[in-house]
């Protein structure tokens, strides 16, 4: 039975990742992309669908004892497990060491602490999310698993055996031992990887991961918070093309038992977009550039047809499929693969990624003059289309509305442009598409807005609140003090918040299927929670906005990892892990709250 999901650990190499329990178990991986099949799946099934463990050996039939403390190696992806047996302490090391040139590897550092511990080491390796059990065979002293197109290597000292389509290796460890265990994947039809030096790797990861923090330019009270989600940020982008991922993982479940189980190993433009704010106010331009570099070749030569999401190289085809022969994490089918929403239409997508080129033009990063004709396509674009309905920010399944955060994206769209033409930079009809950004507005305005209740609404016509409102002060739409910012705030506060208080994204509709189409419930959306915090903040309710921002702090697993939600009736982290758009609002907060002194201490 796979852990909580806030039990796992994630270590990755920037090319993709995996998952660790405190049990020592991966149960997560896919090789060797992120969007690849898995080769250990059991996170979504049972052990039968591929597992990693190694940890002290247990009586037979007993539950893998969990470790006694973990961290990560300084502010690295390096992570360290220590249990304490009845006969010593014993440490394994796991990391994933950055691509180069190499194969995609994961290396496993047992080592002995203090007495003489057992040990244990089962791989079950399963092709194709678990399906397919591979061919596993001896090569020149070396283990190799292969299926179809597949192979994943095994290199230890350590004696291996085979025993019910099992690998595992049986070895004792006493006081600065060193046992060394690593996995490497390569296409079967070629030529075996190199065997790796894990001490080696090990040092490189290590210093790797130095280097790249040294480049934060954050050292405010909440650096330790603001580096662990940096460092999570930069282990969710695919190096080669710079495609930020949402999350490494499909269809953890927003309810347990549920139906909202969603594949997210694919760059969601918001999700990146909002990512790229994040790195260049913290001092990454190179990965902000790498961004905006994907996003040119991902959109280029159709932007009138984009996409809310793409592959991580760009790739528009990521058809929706269940695997059923997967019982789901605890029982939350179906498991999904690829996402049907790519194709919606989400108009507050083409506010995010033109805030996202503002950005980057306000902060000097390298000209791209393709970057400004693309701007300028995508209002074009908007001008005749922001008026018709879409499926909004939550990729509704239900019926098109018109979202009033829509919307207000399509004003931010247009206002940004308005100023890339009044800097000089681009070229446009400045004062037809001025006169369109006051259109936009007194829409919303007008259609958005329940005077009785003086609040901002889902949708037009809606009596509904929906948190993504909390973004219009944020995004300058009204300024923190206009009075129907305030009564959307408090009115979000009253109607939305769990009794923990944190903040739904909407209402649901439990048993029927509600606005998003669906039927169940979900937990309180992390990433809603810190765009609260940050509204209390700007409208000078400083001290409300800290506590509520460090009690978010608090629901983050012990390694500083969050879903993207939180189940406040199961008291349990949500959603697919880690999740980009619940560690990006944690930066910007923790940013906003350091500009305002509310921090305590």
């Amino acid at each position: 039975m796979s852990g909580r999901i806030e039990d796992y650990a994630l270590i990755g190499d920037t090319q993709t990742a995996a998952l660790v329990c405190r049990d020592g178990s991966v149960d997560w991986l896919c090789l060797p992309r992120f969007d690849s099949h898995a080769v250990f799946a059991s996170l979504l099934g049972t052990e039968d669908h591929g597992f990693w463990r190694i940890g002290p050996a247990g009586q037979a039939g007993a539950a893998a004892p969990y470790a006694d403390r973990r961290r990560y190696q300084g502010d690295s992806l390096v992570l360290e497990s220590e249990w304490d047996t009845p006969r010593g302490t014993v440490r394994v090391i796991d990391f994933m060491p950055p691509r180069e040139d190499h194969a995609p590897q994961l290396v496993r550092i047992v080592e002995g602490v203090s007495g003489r511990v057992p040990m244990r080491s089962s791989l079950r390796m399963r092709f194709s999310y678990g399906r397919v059990v591979p061919w596993v065979h001896k090569v020149d002293q070396r283990t190799v698993a292969v299926a179809g197109p597949d192979s994943v290597w095994l290199d230890t000292e350590a004696q291996t055996y085979g025993r019910d389509l099992t690998t595992y290796s049986d070895f004792t460890v006493g006081p600065g031992d060193r046992v060394a265990f690593c996995i490497s994947w390569a296409p079967s039809h070629r030529a075996a990887p190199e065997v790796p030096d894990a001490a080696a790797a090990l040092a490189a990861t290590t210093a790797f991961w130095r280097e790249w923090v040294d480049h934060c330019t954050y050292h405010g009270p909440y650096r330790e918070a603001v580096i662990r989600s940096l460092i999570t940020l930069k282990a969710l982008t695919y190096g080669p093309t710079g495609g930020i991922v949402a999350a490494p993982t499909t269809s953890l479940p927003e309810e347990i038992g549920g139906v909202r189980n969603w594949d997210y190993r694919y760059t969601w433009l918001r999700d990146a977009a909002i990512t790229l704010s994040s790195l260049l106010r913290t001092g990454y331009r190179e990965e902000a550039q790498a961004w905006r570099e994907w996003l040119l070749r991902a959109v280029a030569g159709d932007p009138e047809n984009l996409q809310i999401m793409y592959g991580i190289a760009g790739e528009r085809e990521l058809g929706e499929t269940e695997l059923d022969w997967l019982p789901g994490y605890e029982g939350s089918r179906p498991v999904r693969v690829g996402n049907g929403a790519a194709h919606q239409l989400q108009l507050d997508v083409y506010g995010e990624v033109t805030e996202a080129l503002h950005l980057g033009h306000m902060t000097g990063l390298a000209r791209n003059d393709y970057a400004s004709v693309l701007q300028l396509k995508l209002i074009k674009y908007l001008e005749q289309h922001w008026d018709q309905p879409d499926e909004g920010i939550w990729e509704v399944r239900g019926p098109r509305r018109h979202f009033v955060h829509s919307k207000v994206m399509a004003w931010v769209a247009v206002d940004r442009t308005i100023k890339l033409i009044e800097s000089g930079d681009a070229d446009g009809p400045l004062e037809r598409w001025r006169e369109l950004r006051d259109e936009i507005h007194q829409d919303v305005c007008e259609k958005g807005y329940d005077k009785e209740r003086n609040t901002f609404t889902q949708s037009y016509g809606s009596k509904e609140l929906d948190a993504s409102l909390l973004l219009i002060p944020q995004m300058g739409f009204l300024p923190p003090d206009d009075k129907r910012v305030i009564g959307t705030i408090e009115a979000i506060q009253r109607e939305l918040s769990t009794p923990d208080g944190f903040i739904l994204r909407y209402p649901t509709a439990g048993d029927e299927a509600g606005v998003d189409g669906l039927e169940g419930d979900e937990g309180a959306f992390l990433a809603c929670s810190f765009w609260m915090a940050d509204d209390l903040a700007m409208i000078g309710r400083v001290d409300e906005a800290r506590h509520l921002f460090e009690k978010l702090l608090a629901l983050r697993n012990d390694l500083g990892l969050l879903a993207e939600e939180w189940d406040p009736r199961l008291q349990r982290q949500v959603g697919n892990f880690p999740q980009a758009f619940s560690h990006v609002p944690l930066i910007d907060t923790a940013l906003r709250l350091t500009a305002s002194g509310a921090y305590g201490g």
